[in-house]
């Protein structure tokens, strides 16, 4: 029994050595189209690198943006600047509760800001995080937390790029990137917001879906939420503006409100100011620059009314 044991145990470290091996081959010299479920992408679509690599010096704020794509492309930091606001966006690719606390636990204490507006769309508590996983693996260090946060997503991709995202930090790989400050249509804004040239959407009728909470991103939503009442934070939630037809494709808006109104101080802005789906928004979930200074000037008159 104890021989049946130890070969075990034996043939367990050797798989395990062997696919380590083998898996980190496979991601430096195959195309990325020959490897699905290892996507390593320092400097990948939108500017996460820039943000990450700029956090780590940027010091204390007086707001703090967190969320998906709508804050970073939607809460430009040049025009709180000029109300005399420091701030920082901290927003990630189709980011969820789950990478938003990895974030905070890196970086809150360092920015140690004043108050934060959390943007909170339906989207993010539904998704499984694997998407913003790989973000973030791809372009931070990697530490205990991301190992917690691939525990907690349990998918293959997430597992797979960050054994070979720890194997090149280990071998030491990663050669410091200077990312371009204009990409194609984005152009990178200090302090985490990302300017989209000038666009205009044609809306589209989207088909209905019902918004559902997943436990886990729930329960990592709570967390944080504490964590801001334990530090004493002040913390506004905030539903970004959206087109018409996305908004109103959620059979269960009025309950999502609810939800959050349970949670913190909560405003959606699609109740609250009117926008026009063609002139406001590039596509059929992200605000142009017109409707960004809109939206930025009405967030600013709530703020300095509390």
């Amino acid at each position: 029994m104890k021989r049946f044991i130890l070969n075990t145990v034996l043939f367990l470290l050797f798989a395990s050595i062997f696919y380590i091996v083998v898996l980190n081959l496979w991601g430096y010299y195959l195309p990325q189209s020959l490897k699905p479920n290892i996507n390593y992408r320092i400097g990948s679509y939108g500017h996460m690198y820039s943000r990450l690599s700029e956090v780590k010096n940027y010091g204390e704020v007086d707001i703090l943006f967190l969320g998906s794509s709508h804050t970073y492309r939607g809460f430009d930091t040049r025009i709180f600047a000029e109300k005399g606001y420091k701030t920082f966006n901290l927003g990630s690719s189709s980011q969820t509760p789950i990478q938003t606390k990895v974030l905070l636990h890196r970086y809150l204490d360092r920015l140690n800001p004043k108050l934060v507006i959390f943007e909170v769309y339906p989207e993010a508590f539904s998704l499984d995080g694997v998407e913003a996983s790989l973000d973030i693996i791809a372009n931070d260090k990697n530490d205990f937390q991301s190992i917690k946060m691939a525990f907690i997503i349990n998918n293959v991709k997430t597992y797979n790029t960050l054994i070979y995202g720890l194997t090149r930090e280990l071998l030491g790989l990663n050669s410091p990137l200077i990312e371009d400050t204009i990409k194609r249509a984005d152009k990178y804004v200090s302090g985490g917001f990302v300017e989209r040239e000038m666009g205009f959407y044609q809306p589209e009728k989207i088909e209905e879906k019902e918004i559902v909470f997943q436990d886990y991103q729930l329960k990592a939503f709570s967390e944080i939420v504490e964590k801001f009442e334990e530090k004493g934070i002040e913390l506004i939630l905030v539903y970004a503006p959206i087109p018409r037809p996305t908004y109103e494709r959620y059979t269960n808006a009025k309950y999502f409100d609810s939800v959050m109104q349970g949670y913190a101080t909560y405003y959606n802005f699609n109740e609250m100011i009117s926008l026009n789906d063609s002139l406001h928004f590039y596509d059929s979930h992200h605000l142009n620059q017109n409707g960004v200074e809109i939206f930025n000037e009405k967030i600013i008159e709530l703020i300095e009314s509390r």
